[in-house]
This record gives structure tokens, C-alpha cells and sequence, in this order.
């Protein structure tokens, strides 16, 4: 019993998340999220959780477009750091 009321809630707070996610993105940004999922899955994650944050908040009150999802994709890569190890 208790299993399934878990299973319930996960339910609810996925369609919630997709409720939000209709609602801050417009759709040709939700297919690129959707295509930055396919790749990376832990950054689509972290930009739906930050842009719900901001929404919920009242800090962003539209639809982000592709171009600026690309922008906070963007930012997100620059902020991530590169190593390389050379072999001599």
C-alpha cells in the first residue's frame, strides 16, 4: 500500500513538472531541452529545476524561447570546467 502511494505522488509531481515546464518554454525550446535530455540528461535536470525555481518564484513571468534557452545552455558550459591530461 505504501508503495503505491509513492508511485501516486511521484505521478503527481511529474505532471506537475510538466505542467510548469509547458508553461516556461515555448515549444521549439522544450524540443531542445528535450534533445539536450537525450545527451546529457543531468543538465536538461538542473536548467527544468532552475527555470521552475525562477518561475515559481515570480521571477520570470513568460516563456523562455529557444534562443535563450541556448543562452543558459551556454552559460552553463562555460562555468563547467575542462581537464585534459597530456601525455609527454
Amino acid at each position: 500500500m505504501e508503495g503505491e502511494d509513492k508511485a501516486l505522488e511521484e505521478a503527481k509531481k511529474k505532471a506537475l513538472k510538466e505542467r510548469l515546464l509547458r508553461l516556461v518554454f515555448t515549444s521549439e525550446a522544450r524540443e531542445r531541452l528535450a534533445n539536450v535530455r537525450m545527451v546529457r540528461p543531468e543538465i536538461a535536470e538542473a536548467v527544468e529545476n532552475h527555470v521552475i525555481q525562477l518561475y515559481t518564484s515570480g521571477k520570470l513571468n513568460r516563456a523562455l524561447t529557444d534562443e535563450e534557452l541556448k543562452q543558459l545552455l551556454l552559460a552553463l558550459q562555460k562555468d563547467k570546467r575542462e581537464f585534459r591530461i597530456r601525455w609527454a
